[in-house]
């Protein structure tokens, strides 16, 4: 059954954010989830559609927010054996491979990280957050691998949701990029928006977006005449936008390698070693891994940080330039 909420701005709440001023006289449904009904446009104030969770309300607004009737007959069970780091009875730390997409949406409700956390754990209900994203706190792209947290309960979710929002989670990833990156350590700082070419797509902009912020910092350089010229970068996260590193890299010309949407032409090498040009012709997937996570516990009151290898189709390329290297040094 649907649900209307009506509320009246008093003098005590005035200049506050909508979506916190409606979670914090109502705790029934997540902060997170009253965001994304603002974003599908389920918020007026003062009879008028308002699709900004970060509006500002003044005193005497009338604001009514429409809880639709969960979409449960999305949520699919999907027979997928998950790598469960970690768990207790709040939360789930996973390791997720490339290939798999966290949540349903257009063109995919039954193949996700989501169905498989249904099939896993019944109670994962439409309650924990969003009908289709149960129990998501953050997310990482398809083609990219690595650690991500689940919560199993509103107030897990809340607090986590919270963490991201105030960058106080520790995201650490390990990437391949083409060339050089220079200086070869640093900060990103600019604002991230949806492609004015290609909506599917984000790129830099200096006026206008969120901000997003990426500290970045070379591992290693592979160069030598045989190989391209390809460096290991690991990227702290102070922001998590939409394809943050991978726009960020590619904005400084290093997109990374096996990249479909961020990509860059580079020379071809004459003589490259056959085993490395298969290894990265046939990545089907971009070299970037959500390597380390860590964040506060909100039940056990604690720091906890996870950690996790590269998985074999990235580190093969790395052991085998690690050969080449040695064979032409």
């Amino acid at each position: 059954m649907e649900k209307k909420i009506s509320l009246i701005v008093n003098e005590k709440d005035q200049n506050t954010r909508v979506d916190s001023f409606i979670n914090k006289h109502n705790k029934e449904i997540s902060r997170t989830r009253i965001k994304n009904l603002i974003l599908e446009k389920n918020l007026k104030i003062n009879h008028q559609i308002i699709e900004d969770p970060s509006k500002k309300i003044s005193i005497n607004d009338k604001i009514t927010i429409l809880i639709p009737e969960p979409k449960k007959a999305f949520l699919k069970p999907y027979n997928y054996n998950l790598d469960i780091v970690y768990e207790d009875e709040s939360l789930i730390v996973i390791n997720k491979p490339a290939g798999i997409i966290m949540h349903p949406g257009a063109g995919n409700y039954d193949k996700t990280i989501v169905n498989a956390l249904i099939n896993y754990d019944k109670k994962l209900s439409s309650k924990v957050g969003d009908e289709l994203r149960p129990g998501i706190v953050h997310r990482i792209d398809k083609n990219t691998s690595g650690l991500v947290v689940i919560a199993k309960n509103n107030l897990t979710h809340e607090n986590l949701s919270s963490q991201f929002s105030k960058h106080t989670i520790l995201r650490s990833y390990q990437l391949l990029i083409w060339g050089k990156i220079r200086p070869s350590k640093g900060t990103i700082k600019t604002y991230i928006t949806r492609s004015s070419k290609n909506r599917q797509m984000m790129e830099v902009s200096q006026t206008k977006g969120k901000k997003a912020i990426t500290n970045y910092e070379t591992l290693e350089i592979f160069e030598n005449k045989d190989t391209p010229t390809l460096t290991l970068v690991e990227c702290k996260l102070e922001t998590g936008r939409t394809h943050q590193i991978r726009v960020h890299m590619n904005y400084l010309g290093n997109s990374i390698v096996g990249d479909d949407k961020y990509k860059k032409k580079f020379k071809k090498i004459k003589n490259i070693d056959k085993e490395l040009n298969n290894l990265l012709i046939g990545l089907d997937r971009q070299f970037l891994h959500a390597k380390t996570l860590g964040f506060f516990h909100p039940q056990k009151k604690k720091q906890m940080v996870f950690n996790s290898n590269l998985p074999e189709e990235l580190n093969n390329i790395l052991k085998k330039l690690g050969k080449t290297k040695k064979l032409n040094h």
